[in-house]
């Protein structure tokens, strides 16, 4: 995940290990924290694969930086990383990241993504409602209540997603039916 992450990042522009962990924070700062333990790592890997290649700026003075460009195998594999399937491929963190660079992916994609991840969560739900009926008898209420939290958590992300899918399959039909215009201005 740390890898799509960082190519989601430097499609946007070049930048160096600090600037890289400072926006990963800022982007996923809620869902997900990146120690420098693990982003130069990630980096050095990625550039082992020929997917970031390092570039050095002319108005840099003083000591130099290790400043990261995504290169055309980095856009592939950034379109393979962020199209994998949705549901919990790589739990709550993965789905969070992809949708942090939703904006890539054509519209039928990320509804695609939306509704294996609603699928995932209604199965998650299934799965609450079952351990609450089957240990109501055996668990104290504290534990119950958190089986509760856990219920309403993902009830309320189904509707969240739910109210995503309606607004993605709005739009794509929205730009169905908007005509096309000439260089004129007229439409055909």
């Amino acid at each position: 995940m740390l890898e799509l992450a960082i190519l989601g990042l430097l499609k946007e522009r070049t930048m160096h290990g600090y600037q890289l962990k400072k926006r990963l924070s800022e982007t996923l700062g809620p869902f997900w924290q990146v120690s420098y333990g693990s982003l130069y790592p990630a980096l050095k890997r990625l550039q082992r694969d020929g997917s970031v290649e390092m570039v050095f700026p002319r108005e840099e003075v003083g000591r130099r930086k290790n400043v990261y460009r995504v290169t055309e195998a980095g856009e592939q594999l950034f379109g393979q990383l962020v199209e994998k399937a949705g549901g919990d491929a790589d739990g709550d963190n993965g789905f969070h990241v992809r949708l942090a660079f939703f904006r890539y992916l054509k519209p039928e994609t990320r509804i695609g993504l939306l509704e294996r991840r609603r699928a995932y969560l209604l199965g998650r739900l299934a799965e609450f409602k079952q351990r609450v009926t089957s240990y109501r008898e055996r668990v104290d209420s504290y534990t119950l209540s958190l089986m509760r939290h856990g219920m309403d958590s993902t009830e309320h992300d189904i509707r969240w997603l739910d109210d995503m899918i309606q607004a993605e399959r709005k739009a794509t039909r929205r730009k169905r039916r908007r005509p096309a215009v000439s260089k004129e201005g007229a439409t055909p």
